[in-house]
């Protein structure tokens, strides 16, 4: 098993999109990319922590590359928007793949040269492309929202 670390956005639907990826055999959002230790959902929508709303996954490598996490990733969201994702914006909100191993960082700057090499997106990507720093745990309100909560939006 391995783990890889992504924001895109809302972690809610993010962390339902990945988590419906064959491979994927665990998900939980949280906080990550900050200074305050320890944040509240409250603090970091305040834009005074630096984290961003992340998605840490477990996954199986013989089931899903974390290049095809990679893609999905991508896919998911818009990495060219700077700090937002559609109507949510604030730093919480920013594009991030924070990586686990050098390899999963290799894999991140060849996917986001790829990208901007083919012209798929018209606007240079924003992708932040760091190492993994300390995870928070989101509250438990926050994990598998759109299980507990059908139908409601990501808009905070």
């Amino acid at each position: 098993m391995a783990t890889a670390t992504f924001a895109a956005g809302c972690f809610w639907g993010v962390e339902q999109r990945f988590a419906a990826l064959p491979g994927v055999t665990s998900t939980e959002v949280g906080y990550t990319g900050g200074t305050t230790a320890n944040p509240s959902y409250e603090q970091v929508c305040s834009h005074t922590t630096g984290h961003a709303e992340a998605v840490r996954l477990v996954y199986d490598p013989g089931a899903i590359s974390y290049e095809e996490l990679l893609a999905a990733f991508f896919g998911m969201h818009d990495p060219t928007q700077l700090n937002r994702q559609g109507p949510d914006v604030g730093d919480q909100y920013r594009s991030a793949v924070f990586f686990h191993t050098p390899e999963q960082e290799t894999s991140a700057k060849a996917a986001v040269e790829q990208l901007t090499e083919s012209g798929v997106f018209k606007r240079p990507i924003v992708t932040q492309i760091v190492a993994a720093p300390e995870w928070w745990r989101a509250e438990e309100y926050h994990q598998k929202y759109f299980e507990k909560h059908a139908g409601f939006s990501c808009r905070t």
